[in-house]
């Protein structure tokens, strides 16, 4: 056997080694990511008054409102990232969630002044999750035989997540979360 041989033999190997590691590594962002998303919508969920009470003192408009809507997001989102079932949906709306939970972390200084924080890094989580689908170790490929969604579906939702965000802060906060200087009290 010459090198080339070597070569080809390895090379036919590596796929299937790398798809079922990249599987598996999806499967823990996906538990890790939904884990998060269960357990604050679930805080919120038990304490609903408490999470009424911190947005209406935030100046949001309708409270109760966005504060189901958050501990909706969350938690439906959660369970089915662990699940992996609709994953592009929930990475949509745990995205959504967390772009608003980001800004309402960052309005109240200068936008650059903490913008890494849990928000950020699960919304990152959620869009990773969004772009890659949920593995071969999901519902979506057992049941709809989608590892993967196409580009366009996560394109879309990505899109959706933004804009559903924006429409939430504005309509429901109305503030410009981002400042280029600390916002006077």
């Amino acid at each position: 056997m010459d090198a080339t041989d070597e070569t080809d033999v390895f090379s036919k190997r590596a796929p299937s080694r790398t798809s079922s590691l990249a599987d598996f590594g999806l499967l823990i962002l996906r538990l890790a990511t939904g884990a998060t998303m269960v357990q604050a919508g679930l805080i919120k969920a038990f304490d609903l008054h408490t999470t009424v009470n911190f947005m209406e003192d935030s100046g949001w408009r309708m409270p109760q409102f966005a504060a189901l809507m958050v501990t909706i997001a969350e938690t439906a989102g959660g369970i089915a990232l662990i699940l992996g079932l609709l994953t592009p949906v929930a990475a949509c709306a745990v995205l959504a969630a967390m772009i608003d939970a980001w800004a309402a972390t960052v309005s109240g200084d200068a936008f650059w002044s903490m913008p890494f924080n849990v928000p950020f890094m699960v919304g990152s989580a959620a869009t990773a999750l969004l772009f890659t689908g949920a593995g071969a170790l999901s519902l979506d490929a057992k049941m709809f035989r989608r590892a993967q969604w196409p580009g366009f579906v996560a394109i879309v939702l990505f899109i959706v997540a933004i804009a559903a965000a924006v429409a939430t802060w504005v309509l429901l906060n109305g503030s410009n979360p981002l400042h280029m200087s600390d916002p006077t009290p």
